[in-house]
């Protein structure tokens, strides 16, 4: 009965989460986007096989996507393959395991970051986008 408070601004709520999850992708994407030939340069320079073809998707998930998921547009399914996303770039762009010292250190935060994100993600994809989407509509 406590929690009837937060009942009636749930969907509130899960806006503003949706927000605060997809901005920092947003802003990389668009990064990644503007600087395209950096970001093949730099998933060439980690080994990753096609880096052409990685940066686009990279741009695709971490722009567009991140877009539709904050405009609440097929969030569910969205939010599930962008978890997938943000685990696989934290095994790829963040394996601290392989390091040593300070960068293993800066790494290992980052690794966790993208863990967490993961686990909002993962919520998101339970509870869904709220009222206020383009799902709710």
């Amino acid at each position: 009965m406590r929690y009837a408070l937060f009942e009636n601004q749930k969907s509130g709520i899960i806006l503003l989460a949706r927000v605060l999850l997809m901005l920092l992708f947003v802003v990389s994407g668009w990064s990644k986007l503007v600087g395209f030939s950096g970001t093949s340069a730099y998933l060439a320079s980690l080994g990753v096989p096609a880096p052409m073809l990685a940066a686009a998707v990279a741009v695709i998930m971490e722009f567009f996507v991140a877009i539709l998921l904050l405009l609440g547009f097929y969030t569910r399914p969205l939010a599930f393959l962008f978890a997938l996303f943000t685990l696989g770039t934290a095994l790829i762009g963040h394996d601290f395991w392989n390091m040593v010292d300070a960068e293993r250190a800066a790494n290992m935060t980052q690794f966790m970051k993208n863990l967490s994100i993961v686990g909002g993600l993962l919520l998101l994809g339970v509870t869904g986008p709220g009222r206020f989407s383009l799902d709710g509509r």
